[in-house]
């Protein structure tokens, strides 16, 4: 199964250098791990220790961050490196502070896995929440360097559990210890023997609650919504923004609209602005523009969501028509309602939020009209559904802490 499962992932590689003449994401993808040994050549001083953290994506990133911090203020003589699988993360984090390098991650080929090892000789390594690459951890475990898988869970319709997993399951095997987010995780492991667990919780819940903490002011937020009632409308969509148009082109309330595509190509964001026919302005276009003269703000550009959620009354988080939910925390914390689309079966927070009535869910556009114009007309069932999501958040904070308190006994 090893020379399989090596043989495909060098043929992998191979068809996406092809791919990447053509697809400007995969070309990132594969020009990006072009410089991966050449970057860790020049930041890596070999004769301080490392610190090593995987993660998939931004929203691995923001997961293992609160980790990450307090490693980085706590050992502060030690190097951090991060290593991301996408471009989507890469190119937006590769130059965050709390880390000393910040690199894709070869393909997982066994010689890649090697030279990688052998080149940062990591004293820890850190992967977030899905990250399992069977040549990495073979080759760590050969090295004898702990490593540890924070913020995870296990679905019963994973690869690790199924007949055909065994060269998965066996990666799983050189974790020093896994820290995950629900008992449904620790049942799964222990079906397979793993008994180093512990149930600490999502990191998440850490990260989210520091944004409290934080200055979430934004000049062109506070010129915008005034005095009025705010509904934001996060990471949409076109499944999204198609159920939630017909209300904000047709209400009279005063109420003011912020949308924050997933999608900010221009063409995208020209398009979703014409099908508005109330006073619309881009945030590209604020500084030139009085915000508080307009109805509709449209969000085109990245990294401004989670303060902007901090101005809702009323908070939407697409993906749930589309692809997967995406992050309900980040306006949770707020203490606001949130609505979603139908589909959040694999998002544990989405899941408790739902059943506790914090997260209200909708399944076309009268469901959103109504449920809208409730929280709207309302506002003492408006402030009692917003508690429970800031209560939520707040109950669930510390897996850090517990994460930090196993590292300390591994540097």
């Amino acid at each position: 199964m090893n020379h399989i499962y090596n043989l495909i992932a060098q043929i992998t590689w191979f068809f996406l250098k092809i791919v990447a003449f053509f697809h400007p994401k995969i070309k990132l993808f594969v020009q990006g791990r072009k410089d991966t040994f050449p970057i860790l050549q020049k930041t890596i001083d070999k004769k301080k220790d490392v610190i090593w953290f995987h993660v998939a994506s931004l929203g691995e990133f923001e997961q293992g961050l609160p980790v990450m911090e307090k490693i980085k203020a706590e050992y502060p003589t030690y190097q951090i490196l991060i290593s991301f699988f996408s471009p989507s993360g890469y190119e937006v984090k590769k130059n965050t502070p709390v880390a000393d390098a910040v690199i894709y991650l070869p393909i997982d080929t066994l010689d890649n896995a090697k030279r990688f090892i052998t080149s940062v000789n990591p004293k820890l390594a850190i992967f977030v929440k899905y990250e399992i690459w069977p040549n990495y951890l073979k080759v760590l475990g050969d090295h004898n360097i702990p490593t540890v898988l924070i913020s995870s869970i296990f679905r019963k319709d994973q690869i690790f559990f199924k007949w055909y997993g065994g060269i998965m399951r066996k990666a799983l095997d050189t974790f020093t210890q896994f820290f995950v987010q629900d008992e449904k995780s620790v049942n799964l492991l222990k079906g397979i023997g793993l008994n180093n667990i512990t149930l600490s919780g999502d990191t998440r819940f850490d990260r989210v609650a520091e944004i409290l903490e934080r200055d979430n002011k934004l000049p062109f937020m506070e010129q915008f919504k005034g005095t009025s009632p705010c509904f934001v409308a996060g990471s949409t969509w076109p499944e999204d923004e198609a159920i939630m148009l017909p209300f904000i082109n047709e209400t009279q309330s005063p109420l003011k609209f912020v949308l924050a595509p997933h999608n900010i190509k221009p063409e995208h964001i020209t398009d979703l602005k014409k099908s508005i026919t109330k006073k619309t302005l881009l945030y590209s276009e604020w500084e030139n523009n009085d915000p508080s003269q307009f109805d509709v703000l449209i969000i085109d550009t990245i990294g401004l969501l989670t303060k902007i959620y901090s101005y809702s009354n009323i908070a939407y988080v697409g993906g749930a028509f589309a692809t997967g939910l995406h992050n309900t925390l980040e306006p949770a914390v707020f203490g606001i309602p949130i609505i979603i689309g139908p589909d959040f079966s694999k998002f544990n927070e989405a899941k408790a939020l739902v059943l506790k009535k914090g997260i209200l869910v909708i399944k076309d556009r009268a469901e959103f009209d109504t449920t809208i114009t409730q929280l709207l007309e309302n506002p003492d069932y408006l402030r009692k559904t917003g508690q429970v999501n800031a209560d939520y958040v707040n109950g669930n904070k510390g897996a850090s802490i517990q994460i930090m308190a196993y590292v300390r006994t591994l540097l």
